[in-house]
Parts: C-alpha cells; structure tokens; sequence
C-alpha cells in the first residue's frame, strides 16, 4: 500500500516496497483535450487544470528522505531526488520548477520542520498532519484554497479527492476556509484480517475459527502443541508489537471481536461521539489478552518489541497468527524463506458471539499540502495534483513510467495523491477476469498483479515474488474477504474527521500516552480494574472536554 500511517514504514521495508508498487486502476472523466508536442515528446494540455507557466515558476518544498528512498534513487542512474523523471515532468508540462529548501531524514527532519513551522519560516508549499495545519492556520501563516480548488482542480482530481467522501476536506477546513489539500489516505484499506499458518491448523487437526471463543483455542495449540514438529516449546500464538495499534501484528481488529474499538470515535445508543478506548468493551477485550499472555501465547517481551523485531519471529518460524491489514501477506511471507512449506492465508476478523463483527476503520487521511501566505501562485499545488493524478489514472496516463517501472517511481514526486479504492477495484477486475475469462476487463495495475500471481501459480524459478500477491489478490485472498466486508456492511468507518479541536492539540499526546501505558501494563498483569481509572483519569485530564468539542463539531456538522 501507500506510506502509511502508525508505524508502518518500521514495520518491514522489504515488505513495504513490495506493497507500495501496487499500481493503479485506471480512472475515467479526464477531460483535458491534450495535444502532443513531438518536439518535446511531451503532452500539452490546454485544459486550464494542467496550464503551463509562462515563463517557469519555482515552487519551494522540504523533503524527508529515508535509506529505502535512497535506495529507490539508486535504481535510475542519473536522477536524484532534485532532478528525476517526475521534477522534468512538472517542467516541461506545467512550467514548475520543483526546488528544495532543505532535505533531512527521520528525527532530524521532524526537527527542523518543526523549527520551521514554529518560526513561521517555511517554504512556498508545506506538508504537515492536521494540528501543524490548524497551528498555521491560526497564526495566519497560510493561505486559504477554497476559490483555488475549485478552479482549478481537475474532475479527475476532484474524483479521486472525493472517494473517501468529504472527511479529509472537513479535516482540512478551518473556520469555513480549505486551508490544506488533502493528500487523501485509504481507510478501507486499514480493514484488517486474522493471517494464520494454515500449515499448522492442518498438522494440528483444527478448522479456521468462527468465533473470538475458536481464536483462543488455536492460540492455546499453536503455543502448546509443538505445530512446528521440532521437539521445543519455543512457538507463539499471537504476533504482538509494543505498538498497539500497528496496522499489521497490532491488537485493534482482536478487540473488534469483542465489539470494542480502542482507537476511532464511535456513535453511542443516543447518537453522540464517543470515544472507543474507554467504553466496557476494551476492558474485557484486555482481560482476554491478559489471559492469553498470562499462558505464554504472547511473547513476553512485547512490550519492547517493534514490528520489526517481531517480524523476525514470525520469519524464524516461531508466531502462528497475527492481525493485519492486506499488505501482511508480503510480511507472513518471510517465514518462507526457511520454511517453504510454510502457509498463510486471511480469514475475517470474528466475534465473541459467531456474528459478523464491525471491521474498524481508522480515518487514514493524515498529510495536508498548505501553501504560504504571500505566495504568488497558490495554484501551483493544485495543477501538480491535478498531473500527478493524470499521469498514472487519466486518459494520458503513462503507468510503466511514472508510477511502477517495476519500481515505485511515484516516490520521486514532492506529491503524491491515489485513489484509495484503487487497489478494491483492481480486486474485482481480477475477479471478474476469473469469472469470465476476460482478461480485457484488466487495467494497468490489475494486469501486473495478475502477471505476479500467474509467475506464482506456473511454479517458475522466481515464483516466491507472486507468493504475497496470491494470499493477497487471489480468489481467497484478502480483498475477497474485504469485498465481502462491504457488502455485508461490516464497515466501520470513524465518526471524527474533523479538524482537530483545541483540547486536542493540547492534551491528545498525553492521553494517548495515559491510554498506552494503562493497556500495556494490564496485559502485561495489572490488576483489570485499574482500565476504570484510567477512564476516569481519561476524563480529568482533558477527554470530557474533548469529547464535548467533537460532539459541538458533529452537531454543526448534522445541521449544515
């Protein structure tokens, strides 16, 4: 998937570069009534949407880099992060000059971005989470982008922007003013999966499970009854990171189950918001983990353990099951590496009482593209929405070259929006192409997954590559669990996307921290009662205030 959210980049970079090359589904509406300029070779659009500055203007950034974008970079000599194949494009099509005020990587960037927005000295165009755009925007260092959005955006653009409906927009709308783009983000791609070694349900005896009830007694074997046929008493049930909520191996979707939703605003009985990590339900969702940690199935060094460090088990053979998002097929994959035999498969999340459980959905959109007060060309931001989105979904699209090459090139852009069903809709061309045997229904990313599943399945050298996308895409893969999802309205989408409010850019880290450290030490064995004074505490120390402000923003929001 897409750079995500919570941790997900620590998680596995193997796994993520696998992941961030899903391609794109083709999109439909772009009207831009281009031309072709054989000078150059390159597309003129006389679309005002994709209008070219006469002459160039210079748009300014700053950039985080990473080893794995480094890495990128290393697969096409010549480029640079300064100057590749997306910054000539932006050139020759648009006539912006990508510039870079400065470039950092990890801590050190986070550092001086922050320096940045807390002096008010920052570049034309500024990437920042919600409560940097909130600050920004109260302390009027930004420009407002309603009038400009609307002019300017693309239909493709506006299309694609609007498939998580209007929460991002919401998210980014400050006193009535659009003060961000959103680059939106995928929630339905943070629904979740039980991932389990099918290899060990069958040399045990047992059925995938129907009920949480089913979980507990395949944790109980795979941790007891030596699966792995070596003689040690060294196996897990359940994959746990010190990361709660990490989207693969987190603990989110195993709370589902017991109809509790830690980390998302939810709709109480009467139709207000209430925050899920402190109603009853968590409780005994962690009394249950207590239990099972308690039992050995959990690894009793967890809570020092990041995704990383817990991927390494699951590749030396020794976790049977974990929760995870779609992507945890290239992640489950490293156990077979030694272990060819080695199996997984996603089955639905399930629930205490056999029902169809709620598969929480976080709001995922977290970066917003704020534009300078000051600056002459607040479209500039728009227009380079408006190519990025042409070139790898539009009627121009040029998907080999700009978005996988195999390689993830669409990481060399300073922007980088998709459309978040994308990867849902390249499922069902799949299936559709299966059910028919009509390959023609396959756009560009739908036939380069079904390229790495038939590598797969025609048992070639190089099949392992088409291993993941298999457990992932295929006819019992995990989006045909997530497709069944929808349709069986099991959706839980978070009821929150507004702009944060004021308690909450005050007080939301240390709440989070409260949360955090209150659930880790009652799995680890503190006494359960102690989740009732954190929920009290919770309140004391700024959610009741909080809680009245998202319910003032959702009471606006119902009236407008």
């Amino acid at each position: 998937m897409r750079e995500p959210i919570i941790n997900k980049a620590k998680l596995l970079l193997t796994a993520l570069l696998s992941v961030q090359i899903l391609s794109a589904c083709s999109q439909s509406g772009s009207t831009n009534n281009q031309i072709s300029d054989e000078t150059e070779h390159v597309v003129v659009y006389q679309d005002i949407a994709l209008s070219k500055y006469n002459p160039p203007i210079d748009v300014t950034f700053v950039r985080e880099t990473s080893d794995s974008l480094d890495n990128l970079i290393s697969q096409f000599p010549g480029q640079t992060l300064e100057d590749n194949s997306w910054s000539n494009l932006y050139e020759q099509v648009l006539g912006i000059k990508i510039k870079y005020d400065w470039i950092a990587k990890g801590d050190l960037y986070r550092q001086k971005l922050g320096v940045a927005l807390a002096s008010g000295n920052i570049p034309d165009v500024v990437r920042v989470n919600a409560q940097q755009l909130r600050l920004l925007s109260n302390a009027g260092l930004i420009q407002d982008l309603s009038k400009v959005y609307e002019k300017y955006a693309s239909q493709l653009t506006k299309n694609i922007l609007s498939q998580e409906g209007t929460g991002p927009f919401d998210t980014a709308t400050i006193d009535g003013k659009l003060m961000g783009i959103p680059e939106t983000n995928s929630s339905i791609e943070g629904a979740q999966f039980i991932w389990i070694r099918t290899d060990w349900l069958d040399q045990l005896g047992m059925k995938p499970p129907k009920t949480i009830g089913d979980v507990l007694v395949i944790s109980k074997a795979f941790t007891e009854k030596d699966p792995d046929q070596n003689g040690s008493n060294d196996t897990l049930g359940l994959a746990v990171t010190k990361h709660l909520w990490d989207p693969v191996m987190g603990l989110s979707a195993f709370m589902a189950g017991y109809d509790a939703f830690p980390n998302i605003w939810i709709k109480d009985n009467s139709g207000k918001l209430v925050f899920g990590g402190i109603q009853p339900e968590v409780k005994t969702a962690l009394k249950a983990l207590q239990d099972m940690y308690r039992k050995g199935q959990i690894d009793s060094e967890f809570g020092l353990k990041d995704g990383v460090k817990v991927e390494k088990q699951v590749a030396a053979g020794k976790i049977g099951m974990l929760y995870g998002e779609q992507w945890g097929s290239f992640l489950a994959q490293s156990s077979r590496a030694d272990n060819p035999n080695s199996e997984w498969q996603a089955f639905p999340i399930v629930s205490v009482t056999g029902e169809a459980p709620k598969v929480p959905l976080r709001f995922s959109t977290s970066q917003y593209l704020a534009v300078r007060k000051g600056y002459s060309h607040p479209e500039a931001i728009v227009k380079l929405f408006n190519l990025h989105l042409e070139k790898n979904w539009g009627e121009t699209a040029e998907y080999e070259t700009y978005y996988s090459s195999p390689f993830p090139v669409w990481q060399l852009s300073p922007v980088t929006p998709y459309p978040a069903r994308k990867n849902l809709e390249a499922f069902r061309q799949l299936e559709e192409a299966r059910r028919t045997g009509d390959t023609s229904v396959l756009k560009d990313e739908a036939r380069s997954i079904q390229k790495n599943i038939d590598n797969y399945l025609a048992g070639n050298v190089n099949k392992e590559s088409g291993w993941g996308w298999e457990r992932t895409y295929g006819p019992s893969g995990a989006f045909a669990i997530l497709d069944q999802y929808e349709k069986n309205n099991q959706l839980l989408y978070e009821n929150f996307v507004g702009a944060p409010t004021e308690t909450m850019i005050e007080k939301q880290a240390i709440l989070d921290n409260l949360q955090h450290e209150t659930f880790v030490n009652i799995i680890l064995g503190r006494p359960i009662d102690e989740f009732d004074q954190f929920v009290e505490e919770w309140h004391k120390l700024g959610g009741e205030k909080m809680t009245t402000e998202v319910n003032q923003w959702f009471a606006g929001r119902d009236s407008k």
